[in-house]
């Protein structure tokens, strides 16, 4: 498909990002009191609908965050785009590793720079992944095709050999179910806010340096102050992490908020204390007053079911989690990497005990309006990993981690 021509409406550039959401408490009915120590802008909540992509909503969100940052500029940035041509380079190592590695939904927050260096970025309005005017993302018939395709490959069905079409119908696929692109994303311009664009240059419009970025973590099975590669199966491009312990990196994440930095973070969500209903994720001494209602089938690990204990309307005590507890939980596979959300400020509840605002991508489907708190203990217990501008860190902790 040559010269594709996309005509997109224009699109006015907004200098405030977001209104203001209340933050005084959780929930109607709570007795939580919080007090806002920072408040970051961000873009407009999205929907990641009945997919696993939330690596790409959460990325993007907090890209979209960092170009609020660096020029004021709002930009709905797509998300398919990303998934879609991030699914290219998954088939590709899935075969070099003869079947037995990753393929399916999934991805990591490494996969937005991995993309963007490749293909560039596209707005919203350009490439939204859905067709036949379906408001909806469900992929759940796409990745059932791609998965039985790529593993019937990865036996070489022809005479022990890959043809050289493969990838032609793996990407037919995902034409057909995302919408077209062209083999050459040269081949793809579009008008954007008056201007003509390829990915490529409209990604390098939006004054982001793909190397600026870089990922933080904490675990004990790896030597400290160095850089590893995080063993989940997201991690198919096997991108590092720096590896900080577990005190100095609750620390860094608390200064990279009041700093005026976002983060993208990855977690464990299938904890009984996360309430995203009651939008707060807890980790309570006592969980055995907490009790899950019902399912929510439309989030993995039924995160997004309801909860009743009354510790999300009155704060409780939590766990002091220690590095070892946390290295438990990772290798015995309590600590998944589960969900990726954004980070994009910070309160105080009226007992001293502090919380991360953190953004979702399930619309806005809560009393928060798809925001809820996430409290330190929680975080310290949960985390796998975040990403975030290098600038953000303080002058010694880049010394130490060797970022330049």
């Amino acid at each position: 498909m040559k010269n594709l021509l996309i005509l997109s409406i224009s699109f006015l550039f907004l200098t405030t990002a977001y209104s203001q959401q209340n933050y005084e408490t959780n929930r109607e009915g709570s007795n939580y009191k919080f007090k806002v120590l920072k408040d970051l802008e961000s873009t407009d909540v999205q929907d990641q609908g009945r997919t696993s992509t939330c690596w790409s909503f959460s990325s993007l969100s907090f890209f979209e965050s960092e170009i609020l940052r660096l020029k004021n500029e709002k930009h709905n940035l797509s998300e398919m785009f990303i998934a879609r041509n991030a699914y290219i380079g998954k088939a590709e190592n899935f075969l070099r590793m003869y079947g037995t590695f990753t393929f399916g939904p999934g991805g990591a927050f490494h996969d937005i720079p991995w993309v963007i260096k490749r293909y560039g970025i596209v707005p919203e309005e350009v490439y939204t992944g859905l067709k036949d005017k379906n408001t909806k993302h469900q992929h759940s018939e796409m990745e059932a095709l791609l998965e039985s395709s790529m593993k019937t490959l990865a036996k070489k069905p022809q005479n022990g050999k890959l043809t050289p079409y493969w990838k032609n119908a793996i990407e037919g696929v995902l034409d057909a179910y995302l919408g077209e692109l062209p083999n050459d994303m040269e081949d793809l311009t579009f008008k954007y806010n008056g201007k003509d664009y390829t990915p490529k240059t409209y990604a390098k419009s939006l004054g982001l340096n793909m190397e600026d970025y870089v990922s933080l973590t904490s675990f004990n099975h790896h030597p400290f102050y160095s850089k590893f590669v995080l063993e989940v199966q997201d991690n198919w491009a096997l991108q590092s992490s720096y590896n900080l312990p577990i005190d100095e990196f609750m620390d860094a994440l608390e200064k990279i908020v009041l700093n005026g930095f976002t983060f993208a973070w990855g977690a464990d969500v299938s904890e009984k204390g996360f309430g995203y209903r009651d939008a707060l994720a807890i980790l309570p001494e006592d969980e055995s007053t907490i009790r899950k209602k019902g399912r929510d089938s439309k989030r993995f690990n039924d995160a997004g079911a309801e909860r009743e204990s009354n510790a999300f309307l009155n704060p409780v005590k939590e766990r002091n989690v220690s590095q070892n507890e946390r290295q438990i939980a990772f290798d015995n596979q309590e600590t998944m990497d589960d969900h990726g959300m954004h980070v994009t400020g910070l309160v105080e509840d009226q007992k001293g005990t502090k919380y991360f605002i953190v953004k979702n991508s399930w619309g806005e489907s809560n009393e928060l309006d798809g925001y809820f708190f996430a409290s330190f203990p929680y975080v310290k217990y949960k985390t796998l990993n975040i990403l975030v501008h290098k600038d953000a860190l303080d002058k010694d902790l880049k010394k130490k981690l060797g970022i330049n």
